[in-house]
């Protein structure tokens, strides 16, 4: 099963040094190479204990159909994108104009390839396609506060922060941590890539 946000982009996405694709249950060992790492499932929302419940997550049709995989030619699968399009807050009377019209964005990516500048560039393709191919007006992503390499690449992203939260979300140490959430308007992007 693809999103049907999936089925409206051009995939794969390709660019200067990646592929983006759409994820399949047989990518779930790929995946859990560098999401079983501490520096990485520190910060994801779900993180399974062992192989086998992870497979069990990943390979759940409502989560393949919001994961794309990005690919580095030559090694493999190095990182994942989540990608969920959605509703906005809306009053009653104008819902149906609020309809899939913005996107959530999430990723992981291998430590081993961190630093390179490859999260950055597969997440601008997605970004590109959510304003373009999905036509969204909004895409937005968050994360603790104290994940900086992920704010500060929203922040190259050209991604504005809109919220700086305190103590707003129960991390599964049993700390209360702050949040961050960043957003980007399509005509913010249109001038960013102008």
């Amino acid at each position: 099963m693809t999103s049907p946000a999936f089925d409206r982009i051009a995939l794969p996405l390709r660019t200067e040094r990646l592929i983006v694709r759409a994820s399949t249950s047989a990518d779930s060992d790929a995946v859990w190479r560098y999401r079983r790492l501490d520096e990485v499932h520190q910060w994801l929302t779900t993180a399974p204990a062992d192989a086998e419940g992870f497979r069990a997550h990943f390979a759940d049709p409502e989560r393949l159909a919001l994961t794309l995989l990005v690919e580095l030619p030559g090694v493999g699968v190095i990182g994942d994108i989540m990608l969920r399009v959605e509703d906005a807050w809306s009053q009653a009377e104008v819902r149906p104009q609020a309809e899939g019209v913005q996107a959530e964005l999430g990723w992981a990516m291998d430590p081993a390839q961190q630093g390179r500048g490859y999260a950055t560039e597969a997440v601008r393709a997605v970004m590109a396609a959510c304003f373009t191919e999905l036509g969204l007006r909004r895409v937005s992503a968050g994360c603790f506060a104290a994940n900086e390499p992920s704010w500060r690449m929203m922040e190259r992203l050209g991604m504005r922060r809109e919220e700086h939260s305190r103590r707003t979300a129960l991390h599964r140490s049993g700390e209360w941590m702050d949040g961050m959430n960043y957003g980007l308007l399509a005509e913010e992007w249109r001038s960013l890539t102008d």
